[in-house]
């Protein structure tokens, strides 16, 4: 569990994208690269990526996130900066900017039981 000053929340998202047309650009030091770069917009906004996959045709993001940061925003943020980012620092014509596709896959995961959920509102109710 994690908090902040209003909330005590456990909300990990599995967010998935591709470049255009699912190009095969991921390997090598570009993959490196991306990683990087999503590690640092993961840092600069305050999420923790619990865990990373760069494939050479897509990226798995799995992060922790605090409420206020809808999904859509994460994915957005990721996709967004990373591509920013990226096409700034390393892209020296158009051939090697990144471009992501329009989708994403974004999914919830966490590890709380019905069980801890009632015990949880039990509790509340008795203080």
């Amino acid at each position: 569990m994690k908090t902040t000053r209003h909330a005590t929340y456990n909300l990990n998202y599995h967010i998935v994208w591709s470049p255009k047309y699912r190009q095969s650009v991921f390997v090598n030091e570009v993959a490196d690269r991306v990683r990087n770069i999503l590690h640092e917009i993961a840092d600069e906004k305050g999420v923790e990526i619990l865990d990373i996959t760069v494939q050479p045709d897509h990226i798995h993001l799995f992060v922790s996130s605090p409420p206020k940061h809808a999904p859509s925003l994460l994915a957005n943020w990721f996709k967004g900066i990373s591509s920013r980012k990226y096409n700034h620092r390393y892209a020296d014509n158009e051939s090697e900017k990144i471009r992501w596709a329009r989708g994403y896959y974004a999914g919830t995961a966490g590890n709380v039981s019905s069980e801890t959920v009632q015990d949880y509102i039990q509790r509340q109710q008795n203080s």
